[in-house]
């Protein structure tokens, strides 16, 4: 099937890219000319695991392309997706639906013939039949149907998450419309992947509600985390304990810094928006937005109380940037509240990242960039573990000991335990563990 992917980013290149590799023949679309340069070039402009490879491998077969000339991909496409961004918008934090927009409406003088236009971008309950009207309005004798198809791919693991989902879910109101996704989605029948058919207002919805389901998570072990601080208990001990309950699972029970990326603050903000905007107010998400957003700004507050209660003329030194391991993803990163507020305080700050330092660098001021491990903690006076990049949990500790001034770590996503550290003579402070 002829697929037209509009958007290059994140969702629009995993997802071209996995298309393809399923036998589709994909053109991904996109306005920056450069980017569309350096795709071309077979440069990944995102960090994400097994990418480059398989777009290198479909582009060599010849079933992805790239271009910046979206009238002739959309000509003779079948289904078209719109994988452009929807960021929170700046004053009041509902989805900025400029780019969707934009995009519907160059489609739509596009298209030619029967043609699926599919939403792909993270939208409020209510776009796609925004979408239709707009493009109605362009084009009043088109054949098309609009389509809900939402995305629920972690970064740094979006393609196993594209070929083997837990489900996929089609939001369609017309059969047409149906019969290509069954089409483009056929080789996951073969993994008895089930596909959820519903209305488009029903599927926009359920990508909200699972995005906010985990956060809430996330934020509830984190409050439980501080209760076990208080009382002596482990949080880590009762994630296990309560995640072993098949009615609650055990992912997304790991405490830690607050949540960020480019997914849960914004789309539980828009959520909030839009429930408040009907009158069905989310309390619930709600209190999980507010609670994150101070817990990140909090975080600085235990690196100070590790260091005495004072950094000014210390040296912190940060392992991780981005907001969670295996990806570049600088989006809403505690970093970003972590950072400044230690710098603010006097602190001289150095950092590094596996993936991360090239969006880091377009972030901070003043910010000492290391390009490794020992490099970043020698002659530092406290360490602060942000990110759980594998190189970070088999630290030769001896050698971490004898290159800082003193030997103190922040531990803020407990990937060592705390007898151990005790044991190699550090001042050691994790999140939930006495």
């Amino acid at each position: 099937m002829r697929v037209a992917i509009v958007g290059s980013g994140y969702v629009g290149l995993v997802s071209g890219a996995c298309f393809a590799d399923f036998g589709h023949d994909v053109v991904c679309i996109d306005k920056d000319e450069e980017k569309i340069a350096r795709l071309m070039r077979g440069e990944i402009p995102i960090y994400e695991p097994g990418l480059d490879a398989l777009v290198a491998e479909n582009v060599k077969a010849g079933r992805l392309n790239f271009t910046t000339d979206l009238a002739a991909a959309v000509r003779d496409a079948a289904a078209v997706f719109i994988a452009v961004g929807t960021p929170s918008r700046r004053g009041d934090g509902h989805a900025d639906l400029t780019f969707v927009h934009a995009a519907a409406r160059d489609i739509a003088r596009a298209m030619n013939g029967y043609t699926v236009i599919v939403t792909k971008s993270t939208v409020p309950v209510g776009t796609g039949a925004e979408v239709e009207a707009i493009m109605r309005k362009v084009r009043p004798d088109g054949d098309f149907s609009v389509v809900s198809n939402p995305e629920f791919l972690r970064e740094g693991a979006a393609i196993e998450d594209f070929k083997h989902p837990d489900r996929v879910v089609v939001g369609a109101e017309d059969p047409r419309a149906q019969e290509v996704m069954r089409e483009l989605y056929r080789p996951l029948f073969i993994n008895e992947t089930p596909i959820v058919f519903t209305n488009r207002a029903t599927s926009e919805l359920i990508k909200y509600a699972a995005n906010a389901f985990l956060a809430t998570k996330i934020t509830f072990i984190n409050e439980m985390a501080d209760l076990c601080e208080r009382v002596g208990a482990n949080v880590q001990e009762v994630a296990r304990g309560i995640g072993l309950d098949r009615r609650i699972g055990a992912k997304f029970l790991h405490a830690g810094p607050g949540y960020g990326g480019s997914c849960f603050p914004k789309d539980t903000l828009a959520l909030v928006r839009t429930a408040q905007q009907v009158g069905a107010p989310t309390k619930i998400v709600e209190a999980v937005v507010e609670i994150n957003n101070r817990r990140k700004k909090e975080m600085a507050g235990r690196v100070v109380e590790a260091c005495g209660g004072s950094v000014r003329g210390k040296t912190v030194a940060v392992l991780g940037l981005a907001f969670k391991p295996n990806t570049d993803d600088m989006r809403e990163a505690p970093s970003l509240d972590l950072i400044p507020a230690l710098q603010e305080a006097g602190a001289r700050v150095k950092a590094f990242d596996p993936a991360a330092m090239h969006e880091a660098r377009k972030l901070f001021k003043d910010l000492v960039f290391c390009t490794g491990v020992y490099e970043t903690i020698d002659g530092a006076d406290v360490v602060a573990i942000l990110t759980e990049w594998d190189e970070f949990r088999a630290l030769d500790l001896d050698r971490v000991k004898s290159l800082m001034r003193s030997p103190v770590m922040v531990d803020l996503r407990n990937i060592y335990r705390p007898q151990q550290m005790q044991e190699k003579g550090f001042r050691y402070q994790s999140i939930g563990r006495p």
